[in-house]
């Protein structure tokens, strides 16, 4: 059965799915079969990029899903050994060529890789990629608000999107507050934390027994609540089916403050700090 997902609409006119699909190690033709099936389900947001080496798998699933290539809006990003400017222009067309299309909806600096420092060189290839019609909107990934103004400052321009960690246990609240006073909208990666250890929380349990909804139905609502685009991956299709079928309820602001109080200071998954994390 297919869902219909609501939108949110970026600074420059161009709406973006609420709720996305993540393809992180979805690959080769298991790969564009499992991306077929989330379309199929009404997702209509994708989420790839150069690193995660499955373009051309997207690219696949778009043409296997038979759904109209603009009525699929599809995300790439820019990896971090390309942040100089010609080599930006090739990798951002490489891309497109891996995935057989004529351009992104959306194209992301993938990291600001702050010791390269060549993040800004970067961000000068997408405004031009976006004039030429390459990309329709243009963002970044893990962006720190001091990366961001460095961009407002020196181009004029500020990212449509920040995809950055998000999860009830690292909400964010400050970068998150930062992006809605300047109009950016937050995009949340590993939305889910590790499903384990967040499926077992009681506190969260206790929210989903109240609602009569799964703990990732909880959370992803929460999300949406926020005003976070959120891009769940799985490769279940039941659970793909359940990741999009949030919009029949809202959750109180209690409950809400009750998912925020879980956030911890060092709850990032994998301790990758944009202030000193280098992507490849």
């Amino acid at each position: 059965m297919e869902q219909t997902i609501p939108s949110f609409t970026l600074h420059d006119g161009i709406e973006i799915p609420a709720i996305g699909f993540g393809t992180a190690s979805i690959k080769g033709a298991a790969g564009a079969r499992v991306i077929a099936s989330a379309l199929n389900h009404g997702y209509r947001l994708i989420d790839t990029a150069y690193n995660y080496e499955n373009e051309g798998a997207v690219g696949a699933a778009i043409r296997q899903s038979g759904i109209p290539r603009n009525q699929v809006f599809v995300t790439s990003k820019l990896p971090g050994r390309y942040h100089d400017y010609a080599e930006a222009i090739q990798a951002l067309q490489e891309s497109l060529f891996r995935a057989n299309l004529d351009y992104f909806d959306l194209y992301l600096i993938h990291w600001p890789n702050p010791k390269q420092g060549k993040y800004l060189e970067a961000w000068q290839a997408l405004i031009d990629a976006q004039k030429w019609g390459l990309v329709r909107s243009i963002g970044v990934s893990n962006f720190l608000p001091e990366h961001l103004e460095h961009l407002q400052k020196e181009t004029g321009v500020l990212p449509t999107v920040n995809q950055i960690e998000l999860h009830p246990f690292f909400n964010q609240k400050q970068q998150c507050k930062w992006h809605e006073e300047h109009h950016i909208i937050t995009e949340s990666w590993s939305p889910l934390y590790r499903a384990k250890d967040i499926i077992e929380n009681e506190s969260l349990q206790q929210i989903a027994d109240k609602y009569k909804k799964s703990v990732g139905q909880i959370i992803l609502r929460w999300h949406y609540q926020l005003g976070a685009v959120s891009i769940p991956r799985s490769t279940s299709s039941i659970r793909q089916l359940n990741n999009i079928s949030i919009f029949d309820f809202a959750l109180d602001y209690e409950d809400m403050e009750k998912i925020n109080s879980l956030s911890k200071a060092d709850g990032r998954i994998g301790g990758q700090d944009p202030s000193e994390y280098e992507e490849f």
